[in-house]
């Protein structure tokens, strides 16, 4: 049985990212990878968080948001850390 990957299973980008946007930060462990984005709003600075998995697909590198059991560990570990990052960023004065 082949194993395929239908579009909603693979993305290039998270898909919360817009075009000329940057993220403020970036965490990879392993294939993992959490990314935080600023989000000002007239009450404040929020931020969000993707987290995605890295793979290669024959020879092109491609991004999911799918997780084998293996992989979270890594998944709680990469939130963990960026959820302690965010928290600090908001304790900074101003």
């Amino acid at each position: 049985m082949a194993n395929t990957k239908t579009a909603t299973q693979t993305t290039q980008q998270p898909k919360t990212e817009a075009p000329n946007r940057k993220p403020i930060h970036e965490l990879r462990l392993g294939k993992v990878k959490a990314v935080v984005w600023q989000n000002p709003t007239d009450n404040g600075i929020f931020y969000n968080v993707t987290v995605s998995r890295l793979y290669k697909d024959n020879d092109n590198w491609r991004v999911t948001d799918n997780f084998g059991r293996d992989d979270l560990p890594a998944v709680a570990e990469a939130v963990r850390q960026t959820w302690l990052w965010i928290f600090q960023k908001q304790q900074e004065p101003g």
